[in-house]
């Protein structure tokens, strides 16, 4: 593994995009995409682009599968992403020096895990408030199945939980500020001190550990330049 900023490159990233979000890559991934993905590169700038994190949404409570996480993984959904389980499939077959078949040994199957979308050669999983664990799952598998041949790179878009909590404080405060005081609930419906689920922060501690192998990945997370400006106010 090899720590990469092709990101950085207004050639391979607008610059537009770029300044709306934190990324972290590998093994030159977001160059990687651009060259080797096309296709898949362009809905993933479109999404990112266009992807706007509304406090009404966001601040709300909704488990590992939030609003937030559905609403990106529809965005990729209306652009031909789908959910996947991806399993490998691995046989050995013994040839003579003559060139011809002696045996074909039994298959070994490796089942996968349902992946939030796939398309063409690329797997992108929307981390934003799963257990952290399940991140050790999702990079060795993309490093498995990058190794196989089977994905050149992979993708993993999260949150920035250090800058978005203090965000979704001064939000919050500045909501509850405009309520009578009777009806006023310091206590914000979401929990963003936790650190124990899926971030920039715990992506960042397994990944420079190196557990990626070769397998380009890039990971994106949303910080205060991806909110939409506008200030929390329940319908």
């Amino acid at each position: 593994m090899f720590e990469t900023t092709t990101y950085n490159d207004p050639v391979v990233l607008d610059p537009v995009v770029r300044a709306r979000w934190a990324f972290l890559e590998t093994s030159s991934a977001t160059a990687v995409l651009r060259s080797v993905c096309p296709a898949e590169w362009a809905d993933i700038t479109d999404v990112l682009r266009t992807f706007q994190l509304d406090p009404i949404r966001w601040l709300c409570a909704g488990g590992n599968r939030g609003n937030i996480a559905r609403e990106i993984d529809n965005m990729f959904s209306q652009r031909g992403w789908r959910e996947m389980r991806l399993d490998l499939m691995t046989q050995g077959i013994l040839i003579s020096r003559s060139n011809q078949i002696v045996e074909k040994l039994a298959p070994l199957h490796q089942e996968g895990y349902l992946v939030d979308n796939f398309k063409g050669r690329v797997v992108l999983d929307v981390a934003w408030n799963a257990k952290d664990g399940n991140l050790d799952r999702d990079l060795s598998a993309y490093r498995s199945w990058h190794e196989a041949g089977v994905i050149s790179a992979a993708v993993l878009i999260t949150q920035d939980r250090v800058r978005l909590k203090q965000l979704a404080e001064r939000l919050w405060g500045e909501y509850q500020q405009s309520l009578p005081e009777d009806q006023r609930k310091p206590k914000l419906p979401i929990d963003p001190s936790t650190s124990t689920t899926t971030n920039l922060e715990k992506a960042v501690l397994r990944v420079r550990r190196g557990v990626m192998g070769t397998c380009p990945l890039l990971v994106v997370a949303a910080t205060p330049e991806t909110w939409n400006q506008q200030p929390y106010l329940p319908v």
